[in-house]
């Protein structure tokens, strides 16, 4: 049986139109589910409301530079491996992006190939080393789809229910929105009540702690 080809999370975060779409093409060819921003107000928002692999940030960007989009996820405690993309390029540019938070820097003009290699090992450093997500009553992996009880055992969940889970462990005090969770979790989705579907499954799978309802408001993870 073949094994099924698991498709890594990108954002990439460039203003410039025609490198972007060369960007998005090519990553996406290299098997990365791409999301893209033009300006640094909407990569901030998507790194701090959805879950990457990895992230490819430009320096120069409308609206909030680059480092200081980098900054603030930091300062949220996102943790994503960001990979840096800036026409300033000395030593001293370097150093202030891998000081900001970066894990890599790249020049341009780049080698397509090169920047490739550097994802690939971005990522595959970033999932050896993922931490397990707390969730009440045990921890969840996000790589086996499984949360590992506090007495020991693991409780599998679906590929959804999982996606679910994450987006709320990952942001544990903020309350997302059905309509919010309806675009980050269940993006091919047109009923709004799949997210209430999927609330109902972890629950049912985990307990009625694990997802907590903030009346009028909706979903945030629920508290051990």
């Amino acid at each position: 049986m073949t094994a099924p080809v698991v498709r890594r999370r990108l954002l990439l975060v460039e203003d410039d139109p025609q490198l972007s779409a060369m960007l998005l093409d090519l990553l996406t060819g290299e098997g990365f589910d791409v999301d893209t921003a033009r300006d640094g107000q909407r990569g901030l928002h998507l790194g701090l409301s959805r879950s990457y692999d990895v992230a490819v940030l430009d320096r120069g960007l409308p609206a909030i530079e680059g480092l200081d989009v980098l900054g603030r996820w930091r300062a949220r405690g996102v943790d994503i491996p960001v990979l840096v993309l800036s026409a300033l390029g000395n030593p001293a540019d370097r150093v202030e992006g891998l000081d900001a938070g970066a894990e890599d820097y790249l020049a341009k003009p780049f080698d397509l190939d090169e920047l490739l290699a550097r994802l690939r090992a971005l990522v595959r450093r970033h999932r050896e080393g993922a931490a397990l997500l707390p969730v009440p009553g045990g921890l969840l992996d996000p790589q086996t789809h499984e949360v590992v009880a506090e007495g020991g055992g693991r409780i599998a969940l679906s590929e959804r229910e999982c996606d679910l889970l994450e987006t709320l462990a990952r942001h544990p005090a903020q309350v997302f929105g059905r309509d919010t969770l309806l675009d980050l979790v269940f993006a091919d989705a047109e009923d709004i009540g799949v997210v209430d579907t999927y609330v109902y499954y972890l629950r049912r799978k985990l307990g009625r702690e694990v997802v907590a309802t903030v009346r009028g408001v909706g979903y945030r993870l629920g508290r051990s």
